[in-house]
């Protein structure tokens, strides 16, 4: 496989020098891999995974560090630097990840969290980054169903809830009643598709959605209260931050699965405790 920048690649050490190591990379020659970021006990002929990029010097370089987001993926940084050639991100690396003024839909002040999108100057080979996303996303029919799982990454707050991106190619919605914990601006995690509206657009949850997000944690609680003893005063009165630390569903979820073991007569609920029989 060719190797890429801005990505992540397993190279061979080909070289040993006391500044660092070189590494085959394929179409694009021999790499140095500076001493600092070596592994203990690397030598020749030994694969490592690196990430390569433009240093300063916009040289080839590889490193053991890797960024918060590679070429080809979305993530919501911080500007921590403007200047007459644009706005520059942190995103985990020395060189700092330029969006330029030609790539901001509207323009960057330092201290701001945006959603960007990583891409390679075909031109320069240099890594840079747009704000422009709206029109990379949502640029063929979502090949989804209702309740499959996927990953998201939660972009700007709106007055329904938080636009999402959805497996790095799809806008979703994920609506404030199915946002049951805080949530930040550029927070990777798992979603599932709540709803494909006709217009082609899709609602999200944070839990596996229909009676079956019910059934998957009745163990859960049972194993739960065999733990405390057979006793609980986490209750269907308990706060929604309480439940979600313990169960990692909605207050509304747990209510349900609560429920559901009180009919099977599996737990005595009141209003101070739940008890298994």
């Amino acid at each position: 496989m060719a190797t890429q920048i801005g990505r992540l690649n397993t190279l061979r050490i080909v070289k040993e020098k006391d500044f660092g190591v070189y590494l085959d990379a394929d179409q694009l020659g021999e790499i140095l891999l500076p001493k600092r970021y070596v592994p203990k006990g690397a030598t020749i002929d030994d694969d490592v995974d690196v990430f390569v990029y433009l240093d300063s010097d916009d040289k080839l370089i590889a490193t053991t560090d890797f960024p918060k987001a590679q070429v080809g993926e979305f993530a919501a940084l911080t500007a921590i630097a403007v200047n007459q050639v644009g706005a520059f991100f942190d995103w985990g690396l020395p060189k700092d990840l330029l969006v330029p003024f030609s790539q901001q839909k509207t323009r960057v002040e330092e201290g701001e969290t945006h959603l960007l999108f990583i891409y390679l100057d075909n031109i320069t080979n240099r890594i840079v980054a747009t704000t422009k996303v709206d029109a990379l996303l949502n640029r063929e029919a979502a090949p989804y169903r209702v309740g499959d799982k996927v990953s998201i990454i939660i972009g700007d707050k709106t007055n329904i809830g938080f636009k999402c991106v959805i497996d790095n190619r799809f806008w979703g919605v994920l609506f404030f009643e199915d946002a049951f914990r805080q949530l930040r601006k550029g927070e990777k995690t798992t979603g599932f598709i709540k709803q494909l509206r006709e217009d082609g657009k899709i609602d999200l949850s944070l839990q596996e959605v229909g009676y079956k997000k019910v059934r998957n944690i009745l163990d859960d609680i049972l194993d739960y209260l065999d733990a405390q003893g057979g006793e609980s005063p986490l209750t269907d009165k308990a706060s929604p931050e309480a439940i979600y630390a313990v169960f990692k569903v909605s207050k509304a979820t747990y209510k349900k699965a609560l429920g559901a073991l009180y009919k099977e007569k599996k737990i005595l609920l009141t209003k101070e405790k739940i008890t298994k029989i």
